[in-house]
């Protein structure tokens, strides 16, 4: 392994970064390093606890002008089983094949020492830039999502803060660094559907109602139907179900009721009250006796091609060598609460291959690819 002391500066920020075991909505002092680093670059830093969540915002540069926002999460998933792990999940290391080895270092804390160090840099580099430098980061991106970017963007929203252009750090990439860009994802809408019958015994099925019965070519309609077509930027809305469960443990009890889980990934070209009206439609066209608790995670959002998306791309053109594909696959993220500002969002990040994973791991010479690949892109857009 090489000496901490002789890694980029990058590599060494995100090492200190993913030792610090910051399992959501814990922030364990990551925030406090970066608005160390950013302070002393001339950023003024606004921290913001939110209930049980660390979050802040800090900005460089002139009041008028476009505003160009970094944005990310400190915050990761649970390891898993450490002893599954080839290394302790925070001891952050970088092995004999060049891979920066443990939980966080794609998702995102790679990311998140990439663009510090760009912007340190671009500062330095550009004092009196145009317009300004942001960041926005959370610790709760990884949990409920309540107290984090959506709370911090209504603040910001609430005082009329300007935010033109914003780049997620969420790992984007496929196989190779800057490959694909995220610039759009899809709406989220979940439901929990209980279908009523009536108890009974097994033995005398018409004195009771079987839910299960009742529900099922409801739900087989639900899974069979077509949404919409979907459009240039997004697939066709999606439905899924993840859980059906029903019955009280016996088997010669009909049950009361059922309950069924089921999730949309919905396009532009659906919304919210649509969706909710056709499967209010299909389920009443089936004669059911149901109650439905929906929950929205987010609406879709989209960034066409223009002046973010045009200077990425070529950032990446210009670094790399390689054309950049768009892409709106994949879940959901914080860009969805920071696009209802009107803001121009992409996300940018490392190679997605073990995200979540036990032995999560990037290629460490990716991160400094990924540090260039920031600092053109601010001095395409603000120097």
């Amino acid at each position: 392994m090489t000496a901490h002391a002789d890694l980029s500066p990058t590599l060494q920020l995100a090492i200190d970064l993913i030792r610090r075991p910051s399992v959501t909505p814990l922030d364990a002092d990551c925030q406090k390093q970066m608005m160390q680093r950013l302070g002393d670059a001339g950023f003024n830093l606004e921290p913001m606890r939110i209930e049980d969540v660390d979050n802040f915002w800090a900005t460089h540069g002139k009041h008028d002008g476009p505003v160009l926002c970094f944005a990310g999460h400190t915050d990761v998933v649970p390891t898993g089983p450490v002893t599954a792990w080839q290394i302790d999940p925070f001891n952050a290391l970088i092995d004999e094949h060049g891979m920066l080895c443990g939980r966080g270092a794609a998702d995102m804390k790679g990311s998140l020492a990439s663009m510090t160090v760009a912007a340190e840099r671009f500062v330095a580099d550009y004092p009196d830039h145009k317009g300004k430098v942001a960041f926005l980061i959370t610790s709760d991106e990884e949990g409920p999502a309540h107290h984090g970017t959506k709370a911090v963007v209504e603040r910001l929203a609430a005082r009329k803060e300007r935010l033109d252009w914003c780049i997620v750090g969420e790992p984007s990439s496929t196989t190779l660094v800057g490959d694909v860009v995220k610039n759009g994802r899809r709406g989220s809408l979940g439901a929990k559907l209980t279908v009523h019958g009536v108890q009974g015994h097994v033995a005398y099925p018409h004195l009771a109602k079987n839910p299960i019965h009742l529900a099922a070519p409801a739900l087989a309609e639900l899974a069979a139907e077509h949404w919409d077509h979907g459009n240039d930027f997004f697939p066709p809305t999606s439905f899924q179900i993840s859980n059906v469960n029903s019955g009280t443990g016996a088997t010669n009890v009909i049950p009361g009721d059922l309950v069924a889980v089921f999730n949309f990934r919905f396009s532009t070209e659906s919304t919210v009250e649509g969706l909710q009206k056709r499967v209010a439609d299909i389920l009443d066209k089936h004669g059911l006796d149901w109650h439905i608790d929906w929950a929205l995670s987010g609406l879709p959002f989209l960034t066409e091609p223009g002046a973010l998306l045009d200077a990425v791309a070529s950032s990446i053109k210009d670094v790399t060598g390689r054309e950049t594909k768009a892409s709106t696959s994949g879940g959901t993220s914080d860009g969805r609460f920071i696009a209802t500002m009107g803001t121009q969002v992409v996300e940018l990040g490392p190679v997605n291959a073990t995200i979540h994973q036990v032995n999560e791991r990037v290629l460490a010479a990716d991160l400094d690819v990924l540090t260039e690949i920031y600092y053109q892109t601010l001095i395409k857009l603000l120097a």
